[in-house]
């Protein structure tokens, strides 16, 4: 049960250390207010009133809290039902207004991931875009603040990530006296290599590549590193923090050698984090994300590279115009952002087609198929042309994430994937109008995703805070009765049952999963050793390969660099499992109605069976006051349930990455032996040593190992979920059978807190039609009004 200690028995907070714990102020009038300034009149009075309500519950919280508080504050021992409320009250105080949205920009080096940010938070240049000498070089996370000055966080990676790098890169570039002239040729043509020079030469300058690991560690580096690790940067002007940020987030060519002290720095830099204040066009509470490249050598980086894209709810598959229709590089970043969404929070997928304004009129014209309306324009052909790529990338999009997703997955419902789009033309609007550019869609994409779930976030919190309301009302309350004692027997005796039948549906839930894996071990056998020739084999030979392949040996299976395709041995020889299991899995931890492997929905439906019977005894033993208790149960077991969806998201990561992380701890000895090889014809000595140690592995099992080690996580989340279930659900049916002189003789009358938030419960539904009007009439309005016409240039 080692994997569900860090989820069983969990309370919101120790009890002793911050019982008394002053809650976090709330945020300012005219704070708050700057934070809608991104959304147009309809929306923000929508926003207002959710955040209204949010902030009167908050302060009806906050005032109970402070009654308990002043009730307990001098007694020796406070009773546990007053512990629970007390803590229960502080988590739901200190609960963040909104967790962020993180959307990813993932593409290839030069897609125009930097200029479509740059676009849609209006402000020109100020991310370095890629051009022939420079690229993004770091991931870059860039939010809206109410902050008053534009900032950058420029974090680097620790001493111990450091040495631990430095360490690999002097074994990787570690070479022996024996090769020949022929190896010796190859092996400085390198990408490896180069990149490892390049990086202890920028750190250390010219010669640092012939020291060795402990004279490096006794280098002193070219520029200054500060003691935190920690690099920030503040101006009062976009253009001046970026002039600032500039030489920390790109890289120049490695033939260019008048690098600056921030330049210098460049290889310890982990990521950046950029923040905006007080947008216009991009809300507070969203996160843009630029994602470079396939991954990082540094373990660290590459491991935080993985776990961006994870923690992405929306993910946006960049490529340029050029490169949409083909290409390794574009299919490797769709499949990994659809990897995403089996094992992340990802929920949404779309591709961005950048740089839409290019056209070579004749050619298009020469190529157009005969028949078709007459074009007259440069503007007409562009805006023909992405129509027809939108159609055509949209179904190819669909066809590939139905291989890999459930049928019934969210994304698939969407009517259309494929945006086309030209931060270039958004400036100038020398061809296309705004609009026509569809960065305004993207915006109001944003803007639409955080409404929404804002409004979920503030529905479930309203109704949290009520159930929690009910309870503590009731215990102070002096109309309790010792004959109208709540009847928990019964309940008590159905609960128990229910999580039998509870373990026995999450059972038939993951049942579906083991034929695909069987099936998937079985086609992985009968096919690693041609997947494997192919990754190890290159058209040109060993040239260019040798300490690339060292690389992969040296980081265990795994190669990533900034300019070269993601090299996964692991991931490779494993796909024909997850080609098995893919749908299925998906289907698992999806949302929606009930059906034999969704998981919760299952969860769903056991919270309804308690609730339902919770009403059932209620009505037939004729509750009267103690119906406050009844209604706080059934909260209560919501906010219980609804936990658990955060925890098994964040699990599924574990169980889906189990079978190419099961293989890699299986062929870890082979690569490092692989990784020791040196001297004459070293590349194929150490392509000879994997292909001996994967036969070797898979006749002992490796693949039915992986398989097995799969369960074994389906088989702890389903003991973390009832585990969890049994403790939380136990604690609070205790605490409901309490009265409220056992739990303390003069609790605090919260009757007026509990009044008003009953008022607040009860606009809930006022807030939603107001938001649903509102927006009837402005699509009203929208239909009503004249269409815009098209730019007068063509």
């Amino acid at each position: 049960m080692a994997e569900t200690e860090d989820f069983v028995g969990q309370e919101p907070h120790p009890v002793d250390d911050d019982l008394f714990k002053e809650p976090m102020k709330k945020r300012r009038r005219s704070d708050r207010d700057q934070r809608f300034r991104a959304f147009p009149s309809v929306e923000q009075s929508a926003l207002k009133e959710y955040e209204k309500l949010e902030s009167r519950t908050r302060r009806v919280l906050s005032n109970t809290y402070q009654k308990l508080i002043q009730c307990v504050f001098l007694d020796d021992s406070i009773p546990n039902g007053v512990k629970y409320l007390i803590n229960r009250l502080l988590t739901l105080i200190e609960k963040p207004s909104l967790d962020p949205i993180y959307i990813g920009l993932f593409g290839s080096t030069g897609a125009g991931k930097s200029s479509l940010i740059n676009a849609i938070i209006q402000q020109a240049m100020f991310l370095p875009v890629s051009g022939e000498s420079i690229c993004t070089s770091c991931i870059v996370q860039v939010r809206s603040g109410c902050c008053e000055q534009y900032e950058a966080k420029i974090h680097l990676l620790s001493d111990q990530e450091w040495k631990e790098e430095l360490k690999t890169l002097t074994k990787l570039l570690h070479r022996t006296e024996e090769l020949g002239g022929e190896e010796v040729d190859a092996w400085d043509r390198d990408e490896a290599m180069e990149e490892a020079i390049w990086k202890l030469q920028i750190l250390y300058g010219n010669g640092a590549e012939k020291k060795d690991y402990e004279e490096l560690l006794r280098a002193k580096p070219k520029a200054k590193i500060p003691a935190s690790r920690i690099i920030t940067l503040k101006a009062e002007e976009a253009g001046e923090l970026s002039v600032k940020l500039d030489p920390y987030i790109r890289t120049k060519r490695r033939d260019w050698h008048g690098q600056s002290a921030e330049t210098q720095i460049w290889p310890l830099i982990k990521h950046v984090e950029v923040t905006l204040p007080k947008s216009e066009l991009i809300p507070e509470g969203v996160v843009l994300v630029d994602i470079p490249g396939t991954g990082d050598f540094n373990s660290k980086r590459d491991e935080m590279w993985k776990k961006t894209i994870d923690k992405c709810s929306v993910i946006w598959v960049i490529s340029d115009i050029e490169r949409v229709s083909g290409g390794r590089a574009h299919e490797d970043l769709l499949n990994e952002s659809i990897k995403a969404c089996q094992r992340g929070f990802c929920r949404d997928i779309a591709l961005v087609v950048t740089k839409t304004d290019k056209l070579h009129l004749p050619e298009y014209l020469r190529e157009r198929k005969v028949g078709n309306q007459a074009i007259q324009s440069q503007r007409e052909a562009v805006l023909e042309r992405n129509e027809i790529i939108k159609i055509q990338r949209n179904g190819i999009l669909k066809e590939k994430l139905k291989r890999k997703l459930p049928a019934d997955c969210k994304v698939l419902e969407a009517s259309n994937l494929v945006y086309t789009v030209s931060a270039q033309e958004y400036w100038q609007q020398a061809l296309l109008t705004e609009e026509e550019t569809e960065i305004p869609k993207l915006r109001e994409y944003i803007r639409k995703r955080l409404l929404d779930k804002k409004r979920r976030m503030v529905t479930k919190y309203v109704t949290e805070a009520f159930g929690l309301l009910l309870l503590t009302d009731s215990f102070s309350c002096t109309d309790n009765l010792p004959n109208e004692y709540l009847h928990m027997s019964g309940l008590r005796g159905f609960v128990e049952e229910k999580i039998q039948l509870l373990e026995k549906a999450i059972d038939q839930c993951f049942a579906p999963i083991v034929q695909p894996l069987q099936e998937g071990v079985r086609n992985a056998r009968t096919s690693y050793r041609r997947i494997l020739g192919a990754c190890l084999v290159r058209s040109r030979g060993n040239q260019g390969f040798h300490q690339t392949l060292k690389a992969v040996c040296l980081k265990n299976g795994i190669y990533a660099s900034r300019t070269l395709a993601r090299i996964d041995l692991n991931a490779a020889i494993t796909q024909p499992i997850y080609d098995q299991i893919d749908p299925v899995f998906g289907g698992i931890f999806r949302a929606g109605t009930p059906t034999n492997s969704a998981l919760m929905p299952r969860i769903d439906a056991f919270k309804h069976s308690l609730q339902e019977k919770m009403m059932e005894i209620g009505i037939r033993n004729g509750w009267k006051h103690d119906s406050y208790k009844k209604s706080f149960l059934i909260q209560e077991i919501s906010a219980i349930l609804g936990g658990l969806e955060e925890h098994i998201l964040r699990k599924k990561r574990k169980i889906y990455e189990s079978l190419t992380t099961s293989v890699q701890n299986d062929l870890k000895p082979c690569y490092e032996e692989a990784a020791q090889i040196t001297g004459k014809k070293a590349c194929e000595r150490m392509k000879d040593i994997i292909r001996r140690g994967v036969d070797r592995q898979v006749a002992e099992g490796m693949f039915e190992r992986a398989q097995e080690r799969m369960q074994h996580q389906f088989e702890q989340l389903k003991n973390g979920i009832t585990e969890k279930v049994k403790g939380s659900i136990a604690t609070m049916l205790t605490l409901a059978s309490s009265q409220g002189d056992v739990l303390y003789k003069e609790l605090a009358d919260v009757k007026s807190e509990y009044k008003e938030m009953e008022k607040l419960h009860r606009s809930l539904r006022e807030v939603a039609e107001n938001a649903v009007l509102r927006q009837g009439m402005q699509d009203f309005l929208l239909r009503m009004s004249p269409s815009k016409a098209g730019p007068p240039r063509t």
